[in-house]
């Protein structure tokens, strides 16, 4: 399908650009991984834990949107469609390191219950300025955060990483995951419960992993 020469790529909408690619301009393609580059691959980055497989992963996810752009609705909100396929490849790529290898990590130390002084988890994550990864805590803090964060399983890391570093509501991390609304809320209720008591028990023995 033809389109004006005059359409600039900052005036067209993530949406318009997948109908484009849908429409077989290709050429539209680059446009959108340059858009998504810095914000995907950083949700790939917390969620994996390991930035060269986010990376791996990031490619993997964009040769995936090429192959599947027919199946993409037309009008469907672009950010949840694309979270989804790179969720959907993050969620491969560590099902195929586990079967090359069993991880390993560190016991949870399990020192006394006395955590006074330890700044409250919730109150980090809320604590967010306009860039969320930043958490607006020093560089040590936010390696405590994710340190809690990478502890937690596959399920409540993506809702934890979804909601509080990616900013998403609720009904889009459902769109993302693929899951029902109420699976979403028990699923952040649970992590946030396993993030407090891995916490405050951090707090107690010295601190966390990175």
């Amino acid at each position: 399908m033809a389109h004006s020469s005059f359409d600039s790529t900052d005036e067209l909408t993530d949406e318009q650009l997948l109908a484009r690619l849908r429409d077989g301009d290709h050429e539209w393609f680059g446009t959108l991984v340059r858009r998504y580059e810095r914000e995907l691959y950083g949700y790939l980055r917390r969620y994996l834990g390991d930035a060269e497989l986010a990376a791996d992963v990031f490619q993997n996810t964009f040769v995936a949107v090429f192959t599947k752009i027919q199946q993409y609705e037309l009008g469907r909100p672009a950010r949840p469609w694309l979270y989804a396929i790179a969720t959907n490849q993050a969620i491969d790529s560590l099902r195929k390191q586990k079967r090359r290898s069993e991880r390993t990590s560190d016991p949870l130390p399990t020192g006394g219950d006395d955590a006074s002084g330890a700044r409250p988890l919730f109150e980090l994550l809320a604590s967010r300025e306009p860039d969320p990864a930043e958490l607006a805590v020093s560089d040590e803090l936010s390696k405590q955060v994710r340190g809690a964060v990478n502890q937690l399983s596959d399920l409540h890391k993506q809702v934890v990483v979804l909601s509080y570093f990616q900013g998403f509501k609720y009904q889009d991390i459902a769109e993302v995951l693929g899951v029902p609304l109420g699976t979403v809320k028990s699923r952040l209720n649970s992590a946030m419960a396993k993030l407090t008591e891995i916490w405050m028990k951090s707090a107690a023995t010295g601190g966390l992993p990175e």
